[in-house]
C-alpha cells in the first residue's frame, strides 16, 4: 500500500503521534487495537465515553468492509477483481475513493491511490504483520500503468471503475479520513470536544485549543511535545513496515513515478494542517519530494517536522521549536 495501509486488524505496531493529559487534567480516555495500529479516544465528557467508543467501533467496521485491501469479502476488493469494468459500490466507499482521487489531484499526485499493484509486487500483499523476507528478486515493474486520473467514479450512481491493469489503495487517506469524520460526527453528537487518533493520524472535534500531543518516531522514544486546537497532525516514516526482498530492504511508502520505495532524505515527517487528511497527505508527500519537501510543504502553508536519514530535525510553516 502507500504510506497507510488500508484498513484491516491486527497486533500494534509503534506509533508516532501519542495524545497526553493536558496540563495534568485527567481527560476520559480509552484505547483499544484495531487496522494494525492502536485507536485512541479522548472526550472531555465522562458520559459520552462509552457510546462515542461504540461509534467510532461502528464506524471503523464500515469503512474496514468497504476499503481494506487485505479483505477479500470488501467491496475495494471486488471493485479491484473487476478492473476495467464499472461496479456499484456504497456511499462510504465512493466518499473514500473520492477523497483520495481528490488529495491525489491536490498533491500533484505525489499521493496516488493507484499504487495496488506495485505494492502487491513487493510483496505487501497482506496485513504488515504477516509479510515476510523473501529472498526471491521482485523483478522489473510494468512500465505502462494506469494512474489515478484514469479511475471513474460516478458519485451520483456508485459507479466505481478501477482501471485494467491497475488495483486501487487507500491507506493514504482512508485512516486519516475516518479520523476526521469520527471526530466531527462525536462532537456533534454528544456536545464535547473529542480527539481521535488512528496510528499516525489524529483529528479533533471541538473549540478546546490546548490538546497536548507527544510527537516522537516511535512509541517510547524521546519526542516533542506540541500544542494543538484544530484541525489534524499525521506522521509518515520509513523507519516502520519494512521488509526484504531479495536481500533489499522495503519500505511501504512508494514514490508513484516509480513504483518503488522512496529513496529520498527524510525518514519521517510529521505536519499539522486543517485536517488528519490534508495532513496525512503533505506527510507522505514529503517524503516522496525529497529533496525538494521543504519549498513544497512551505507552498502548502502547513507546519512540519522533518527528520532526516541521519535523526537531523528541520522545521517549516512555524511548527514550534
Amino acid at each position: 500500500m502507500t504510506p497507510r495501509e488500508a484498513p484491516t486488524r491486527s497486533a500494534e505496531p509503534p506509533q508516532q503521534n501519542r495524545s497526553t493529559r493536558p496540563r495534568g487534567v485527567e481527560l476520559p480516555t480509552t484505547t483499544w487495537q484495531d487496522w494494525s495500529c492502536t485507536v485512541r479516544l479522548v472526550v472531555t465528557d465522562p458520559d459520552a465515553l462509552l457510546p462515542a467508543a461504540t461509534d467510532l467501533r461502528a464506524m471503523m467496521r464500515r469503512v474496514d468492509v468497504a476499503s481494506s485491501r487485505f479483505r477479500p469479502d470488501s467491496e475495494l476488493s471486488r471493485a479491484n477483481a473487476h478492473a476495467g469494468r464499472p461496479v456499484v459500490v456504497s456511499r462510504t466507499l465512493v466518499d473514500l475513493v473520492a477523497t483520495a482521487l481528490g488529495e491525489a489531484a491536490w498533491s500533484g499526485g505525489a499521493v496516488d491511490p493507484t499504487l495496488g499493484h506495485d505494492l502487491v509486487h513487493l510483496g505487501y500483499d497482506r496485513d504488515i504483520f504477516l509479510v515476510r523476507d523473501d529472498p526471491g528478486d521482485v523483478g522489473p515493474r510494468s512500465a505502462h500503468r494506469p494512474r489515478w486520473e484514469d479511475v471513474r467514479l460516478d458519485g451520483a450512481t456508485g459507479l466505481l471503475t478501477v482501471p485494467a491493469g491497475c488495483a486501487l489503495d487507500l491507506g493514504a487517506s482512508a485512516k486519516a479520513q475516518t479520523a476526521d469524520r469520527a471526530a466531527a460526527e462525536l462532537h456533534g453528537r454528544y456536545g464535547c470536544d473529542v480527539l481521535v487518533e488512528l496510528g499516525g493520524d489524529l483529528a479533533i472535534g471541538g473549540s478546546k485549543d490546548d490538546w497536548q500531543i507527544l510527537v516522537a518516531e516511535r512509541a517510547g522514544d524521546p519526542g516533542q511535545q506540541v500544542t494543538l486546537g484544530a484541525g489534524g497532525l499525521a506522521t509518515s516514516t520509513t523507519t516502520i513496515r519494512r521488509w526484504q526482498r531479495g536481500g533489499r530492504e522495503i519500505s511501504h511508502i512508494l514514490d508513484p513515478a516509480t513504483g518503488s520505495p522512496v529513496s529520498g532524505p527524510w525518514r519521517t515527517v510529521t505536519v499539522a494542517a486543517p485536517s488528519a487528511t490534508r495532513a496525512n497527505t503533505c506527510s507522505t508527500g514529503a517524503i516522496v519530494h525529497g529533496v525538494d519537501a521543504i519549498d513544497w510543504l512551505e507552498d502548502a502553508h502547513v507546519a512540519a517536522r522533518l527528520v532526516d536519514r541521519e535523526g537531523r530535525v528541520v522545521t517549516t510553516g512555524g511548527w514550534p521549536s
